[in-house]
Formats: C-alpha cells, structure tokens, sequence
C-alpha cells in the first residue's frame, strides 16, 4: 500500500486542525504556511475532508477551518479510507475476487495479503489524531534546546 499525497497532507491537515480542537480555528494561509502545503491543493483537500465530514469553516475575523470531531475519534484509517478508498494490498482480496480468480482456493499468498491488510488495518484503526498529537507534542519537547549558561 502506498500512500498518496492527497492523503500525507490530509494526514498533515487534520494534525494541525487538532491543536487547535475545540475551540481554535486556522485559516487556509497559516495551514499552508505551516504544513508546506501548496495553497491551491490545500484547498482542493479541505474541500474533500468537509465533504467527508472532517473539517468545516466559518468565515468572519475569526474564521477558518476547524475539526468537527475531538480529533480521539478519527483515526488514521478513516482518513485513509476515505480519500483512498478500502485498504486491500492486492486486488485478489478485496470483497466479490474470488469469484475472478481460478486460484483463489489454493493460492497461498491470497492468505498472506489477508494477513497483511489485517495488520495494517489494526494498526491504522487504533490510532487517533489525538495519539499522534500527543507523539508529536513529545518529540517537540525532546528537541528543544536550553541556551542557558
């Protein structure tokens, strides 16, 4: 499985988003800037995460875009599903295959790709936005530097 950009940065966004949960907003300029995101694929991808019920916005001097959930209920996985559609390493596994694969019966690898999706699956449906903030609050706080004398 390989991850696209669109996904990376929506990963990168609904991070973001997150500190600023629940009552922050950040407007398009300042994700941009902070994410090294290019501003017109940002906005082609906020457009899909509130399409896909993660982000919304309120205009105004305090405007921007902000979560719609506490980011401890989305995980990694339904973001990936959403914008990348179900998670299956090979074709051959995905739902309704078997019917188009003579060897479906006795191919041992169709059992190592179902393993495979299991695992990542686990993986990826146990962790939230508000784990990785805490991971990411983490390193942060292992890589600051003290000055002092």
């Amino acid at each position: 499985m390989q991850v696209s950009h669109k996904t990376d940065y929506s990963f990168k966004i609904i991070l973001y988003l997150s500190g600023f949960y629940p009552e922050g907003t950040a407007q398009i300029k300042q994700i941009a800037d902070s994410q090294d995101i290019p501003k017109k694929f940002l906005e082609q991808i906020l457009l899909l995460l509130k399409k896909g019920g993660f982000v919304s916005s309120k205009q105004g001097p305090r405007g921007g875009y902000f979560l719609t959930k506490a980011p401890a209920e989305i995980s990694v996985g339904d973001v990936v599903r959403f914008v990348e559609g179900p998670i299956h390493p090979i074709s051959c596994i995905a739902p309704g295959a078997e019917e188009s694969c003579s060897f479906s019966s006795v191919c041992v690898f169709r059992d190592v790709w179902k393993d495979v999706e299991t695992a990542i699956s686990r993986v990826i449906d146990t962790l939230t936005f508000s784990d990785l903030l805490e991971r990411e609050k983490k390193r942060r706080e292992r890589f600051v530097i003290d000055y002092q004398i």
